[in-house]
């Protein structure tokens, strides 16, 4: 983020510089918007050619590109504006070169003025904008792409050996019943099994039908005093 913001004011300030430079002395006191952009290839001659029709044409297009790649975040297209900048300065000092015999650099204005410089720098500019832009991360994007989005797939089911497991912790769940019935219910009954007597097992087992019926001994009460006495009673 920090190296887009640095590369974007690079990049505006290159560009900024590339299109005021026509409007700035290039030599022997000759503005640069007099050059025509035909002088770039044909030679340099005295004509005044148009605003449009002259060098700060291509540097106005040159300046298009870096707001759009400085926008988009596209590194080539802002390095393809310095290219373009610097591409049309050097063909100039060319044919600027030719024109005059030699390229002089003058204290008394005969010479390579500061419009020129300031083309040069916004060339220079714009390309090292592009250098220090990170771009969009595409890369970053291009391998992200070639993975397949995780909150799209969803959860393996578990395998045999963990039927009870539940992704991503594979902590066991509350249950290891592995069989697909129901599991079995344990009966609450706590007593003797049925048919079994409740007291000390024997070595036959008692049939209920021919068992004869226990007896259980009478104790009477202890003496009292305004109870009858039975065996009076029943001898009379």
């Amino acid at each position: 983020m920090i190296r887009n913001a640095l590369g974007s004011i690079v990049a505006l300030l290159g560009a900024a510089a590339a299109v005021l430079s026509p409007f700035r002395d290039w030599y022997d006191g000759r503005l640069g918007r007099y050059y025509g952009v035909d002088d770039l290839f044909t030679g340099v001659t005295a004509a005044r050619p148009g605003v449009l029709g002259s060098i700060l044409l291509p540097f106005l297009f040159a300046a298009v590109l870096a707001v759009v790649g400085v926008v988009l975040r596209f590194r080539p297209l802002v390095a393809l504006a310095g290219v373009l900048v610097l591409g049309f300065t050097v063909l100039w000092m060319v044919r600027q070169g030719q024109a005059a015999g030699s390229l002089t650099v003058a204290g008394d204005g005969s010479g390579l003025q500061l419009g020129v410089a300031g083309a040069a720098g916004g060339g220079v500019l714009l390309l090292l904008g592009a250098a220090l832009m990170s771009g969009r991360g595409r890369g970053r994007d291009r391998g992200l792409a070639g993975r397949p989005d995780r909150r799209e797939q969803p959860y393996a089911a578990p395998g045999s050996a963990d039927p009870d497991t539940w992704p991503p912790t594979r902590e066991p769940g509350p249950s290891v019943q592995t069989s697909p019935w129901p599991e079995p219910e344990v009966d609450p009954y706590v007593g003797p099994a049925p048919g079994r007597p409740s007291g000390p097992a024997s070595g036959a087992p008692r049939d209920p039908d021919t068992e004869p019926t226990a007896t259980y001994p009478v104790q009477d009460r202890p003496d009292d005093p305004d109870r009858p006495d039975r065996s009076s009673s029943s001898g009379t």
